[in-house]
């Protein structure tokens, strides 16, 4: 198989996320998957072995889950990938969609019970974030509302708890957590301080249980924690192993599935909530993007690693499920890296070519978030890299999740800066090593990558060859004044208020202040109705490039922030690794 066509078939190759099944009917499930061209929703009855696309759009659905009767499938229905819509929903077996009865809006979480009633989030520009209760029938009603950013984050079985995650102190990167009855009463609140933040993950999966599972920042990472709401009852889960955590009831409420990522791997444990002790569920070396206990006891997991695409497993031993169609190639293992850096201990991630053994022409491939992490998991651009004879390098920066609380929050106020001074050490590394080859160095990145991006070629416009910026932020002020509610809160909580507040953190931090400094040629790939990075900013940041008559090239898509067709991703990597191969020498 020639080059193209190996990464091509990595992006065409059907993928499945682990289906969402009915806690009432764990036999219906549903999950998204790529195989009609786009991801899609579709309903697996796994009783009769069949299963059907319930969602088809030209832009493909983005949010899909189904109700704990395993009556109806919830959606939402957005326009061209704007992220701005309302929640539809199905019957399992088929039929006509129906609309919820609210109006249309930002999502902000949903949640469903075993008696028909939904919470409802939703977020709206000039109007905050509302908290809605759909009844069986249809009508809705308000229960919550708040100007700083505020989500559904999930609701008892029988439906008279819903527990809400909200920003009201002012920080929505350590929200804090209430319960609240169907009236809009508070049952209970969690707020655990400045700095520490508490996720609501889900109530007992039993009828007329008060147990909420959260997760806490008490000792410097994420950790379970078991809360009864009405008695304010707190049972903290401890566990020595490093790693930051996450975890799901299994359905007798009697235990947990703890879930603990660690140095870009994850690891499965059962942990018995009578008698404290944890237990150890084996998989492969590698990363599982989601887990799911099952009624039988068993765990099913979708895993996959650098070098193997992804698949549906049981901790049973077999593989549950897959949707048929070709196999994607497998690619190249990844290598750890550790290097000593300004703010402590850095984790990277190398794949390098099969062949030769180096200097590499070398891309920085930047995560986004920036509380989101690099990891030992299939990702089919990082492949298509290394077939064109790349070494590819993914720095887990500070501001990066999976290395504990103080890690993740190290780069409130001087973004961009921070993340960048790491990923100069590990480029340093790299080279020295002789990895990298100092005078073919790629900078590239989506979203908050794309921002750090555009930000490091002005920077450090000596250091870098070329650089690739997917949806960016260009300059945070005019993001600010265009992004969705919640980005808004989330930029004030990261840079320590609004642009009228803190206009020269703003300035300072956004590469358009930098932008005649930029020396490498660029291209840049934006959404046309991306309403997290907003086209407006990024096209002013190129009017200033084109008026220096500065060497770039823009690639405009018809879709938001990332698109959801697989011909679309294929045309946009096309996109980067013709522009490389312009740019850059390469020996593949």
């Amino acid at each position: 198989m020639k080059a193209e066509e190996r990464w091509q078939a990595r992006f065409r190759a059907p993928r499945v996320t682990l289906p969402v099944w009915a806690r009432q009917a764990p036999a219906r499930a549903v999950y998204r998957s790529n195989a009609s061209g786009a991801w899609e929703v579709y309903a697996w009855d796994r009783a009769a072995g069949s299963m059907r696309q319930a969602t088809a759009r030209p832009k493909g659905t983005s949010h899909g889950t189904i109700d704990p009767t395993g009556q109806w499938i919830w959606w939402f229905s957005d326009t061209d990938g704007d992220e701005w819509g309302r929640w539809m929903r199905q019957p399992f077996t088929g039929g006509p969609d129906e609309p919820i009865d609210l109006a249309p809006g930002y999502p902000a979480g949903i949640a469903l019970s075993a008696t028909g009633e939904a919470a409802i989030g939703v977020a709206r520009p000039g109007e905050g974030f509302q908290i809605h209760v759909v009844r069986p029938g249809g009508s809705t009603r308000p229960i919550y509302e708040h100007a700083e950013a505020a989500s559904v984050a999930a609701m008892s079985l029988d439906g008279s708890l819903i527990a809400i995650s909200h920003s009201e102190h002012g920080d929505s990167r350590h929200p804090a957590l209430r319960v609240l009855r169907q009236n809009g009463d508070t049952v209970g609140d969690l707020h655990d301080g400045s700095g520490k933040g508490v996720l609501g993950l889900r109530f007992a999966p039993v009828q007329g249980d008060r147990r909420l599972l959260t997760l806490h920042e008490r000792r410097g990472r994420r950790e379970p924690l078991v809360w009864d709401p009405e008695s304010d009852e707190q049972r903290e889960i401890w566990l020595r192993d490093p790693g930051e955590i996450t975890a799901d009831w299994y359905g007798d409420g009697r235990s947990l599935l703890v879930v603990r990522a660690n140095r870009g791997r994850t690891h499965l444990h059962r942990y018995d909530l009578a008698g404290g002790r944890l237990f150890p569920i084996e998989t492969q070396h590698g990363v599982i993007d989601a887990a799911t206990p099952r009624p039988d006891g068993s765990v099913e997991y979708s895993w996959s690693s650098g070098a193997h695409p992804p698949v549906i497993r049981s901790s049973n031993g077999h593989v549950v499920m897959n949707h048929g169609g070709p196999i994607s190639p497998p690619s190249v293992p990844v290598e750890d890296v550790d290097v000593e850096g300004p703010g402590g201990r850095i984790h990277a991630l190398v794949s390098r070519p099969e062949r030769g053994s180096g200097p590499f022409p070398t891309i920085f491939l930047l995560h986004g978030g920036p509380t989101s992490q690099d990891d030992d998991s299939f990702v089919p651009q990082v492949a298509a890299w290394v077939d064109l004879g790349f070494a590819v390098v993914r720095v887990n920066y500070r501001g990066s999740t999976g290395y504990g609380s103080a890690w993740r929050d190290a780069l409130v106020g001087e973004v961009g800066h921070i993340e960048l001074s790491d990923v100069a050490a590990v480029r340093d590394v790299m080279v020295d090593r002789g990895i990298a080859d100092p005078e073919r160095l790629v900078l590239s990145g989506a979203s908050w990558g794309g921002y750090l991006t555009l930000l490091g070629l002005g920077t450090q416009p000596k250091v870098w060859a070329a650089g690739i910026a997917t949806v960016p932020i260009a300059d945070h002020l005019a993001t600010y004044e265009e992004e969705t509610e919640a980005l808004r809160a989330y930029h004030r909580a990261l840079l320590g208020g609004s642009p009228g507040e803190q206009p020269e953190r703003y300035a300072n931090c956004s590469p358009i202040t930098y932008v005649d400094q930029v020396e490498a040629p660029l291209l840049i790939l934006a959404g046309e109705n991306d309403p997290r990075c907003p086209i407006g900013q990024i096209e002013t940041y190129v009017s200033r490039l084109a008026e220096r008559g500065h060497e770039h090239s823009v690639y405009r898509y018809d879709a938001g922030h990332g698109s959801l067709v697989v011909s679309e991703r294929i045309a946009q990597m096309s996109a980067q690794l013709e522009f490389a191969r312009k740019h850059i020498r390469t020996e593949a």
